[in-house]
């Protein structure tokens, strides 16, 4: 899969950047809006009891803000956060270590926890519920059970793809939250605001700019910024402006709609090379170039969501409105002159 400026996902150009720019407290956490507020309820809540928040569960697309969050969980609740990932933990030994490691009130973080394997899991479930660790020693008959206290902790899991939770695990969250996509005003001030972090200059049109073309995305806002940061020191006049903004973003391929060229050629193949579709994804897969899974998953949601793609029984179909955004006339126009033609022959 071709590098894209556009991608949602973590890349090794976002580690830097985003420790910088990522804020500390709720208060200072832009958008999301209905988590943040029943979030200071919770916390609040526990801290009067003087209790380990409930486990948190949040749920989204890449790029929203889910491991800022936890780590804002942390900051609010005054105690440490150890962060690990599913596809990390291997083996039950390797999540009881991490279990064991934990002090009174941490916060465990476990991103991508989708992945965890479902021996793993099965650890978790009464670390999760009662605080304890069973632990098997040897094997066979002689095997025995012992069964370790666990101070107790608060668990935020991350996930892109909630709905390949096992049930059991989802069930022993008490606090689910999911992450919406960012409207364009939010994503304008937090652009803003990563700018005056990194020292840009950068004026309002130039944010507003940057916003539209961010995907409703804030890791792909502030990539975009660092990326058009450059183009404004080296070919530009040194400050984001709204021409500025533009000319970069069109030397990157990066459209109106925040499309790349990836996207494009996608809707493009499916246009020229099938009709419009419908068309099945693994064809669609070989006649671009690329992996099922990544289609699925990275290249589809997006076109999905500004209603450019749509998913049928039968197969991938582009809709009126991908085919305006191509300049083209939408596939019903063209059925409409085909059948006036064949009437006046």
């Amino acid at each position: 899969m071709k590098d894209r400026i556009v991608t949602s996902g973590f890349t090794e150009t976002d580690i830097d950047i985003e420790r910088s720019l990522r804020p500390q407290r709720l208060e200072d956490y832009i958008g999301q809006d209905r988590v943040k507020r029943q979030m200071t309820i919770f916390i609040q809540a526990a801290q009067k009891r003087g209790e380990p928040l409930d486990h948190v569960l949040l749920y989204g697309p890449p790029g929203l803000g889910k491991t800022t969050l936890a780590n804002i969980i942390a900051q609010e609740m005054g105690t440490n956060i150890k962060t690990t990932s599913g596809p990390a933990i291997e083996k039950p030994g390797d999540l009881a270590a991490i279990l064991t490691s934990l002090k009174e009130g941490d916060v465990l973080f476990i991103d991508e926890i989708h992945r965890l394997q479902r021996s793993v899991e099965e650890v978790l479930y009464p670390a999760m519920e009662d605080f304890v660790l069973d632990i098997i020693l040897g094997k066979g008959p002689s095997a025995k059970s012992i069964r370790l206290d666990l101070p107790k902790f608060t668990l935020v899991g991350a996930t892109t793809r909630a709905g390949l939770l096992t049930a059991p695990l989802r069930d022993r969250f008490g606090v689910v939250q999911r992450l919406e996509l960012y409207n364009q005003s939010e994503l304008a001030t937090i652009i803003s605001r990563s700018a005056e972090i990194l020292s840009v200059n950068l004026d309002e049109k130039g944010a507003e700019e940057l916003s539209v073309r961010s995907r409703g995305t804030p890791r792909i806002a502030n990539r975009l910024l660092k990326r058009v940061r450059d183009f404004a020191e080296i070919e530009g006049k040194g400050i984001i402006d709204l021409e500025t903004a533009r000319t970069a973003l069109e030397l990157f391929e990066v459209d109106a709609k925040g499309l790349d060229e990836i996207d494009r050629i996608m809707l493009t193949t499916i246009v020229e090379k099938f009709d419009g579709g419908p068309v099945g994804i693994d064809t669609l897969a070989a006649a671009i170039g690329e992996e099922r899974n990544t289609i699925e998953e990275v290249y589809e949601p997006y076109l999905i969501q500004l209603g450019y793609l749509a998913r049928t029984p039968r197969g991938r179909v582009i809709t009126s409105g991908g085919y305006r955004h191509l300049g083209l006339e939408p596939a019903a126009m063209q059925e409409q002159v085909k059948l006036d033609l064949e009437i006046e022959e």
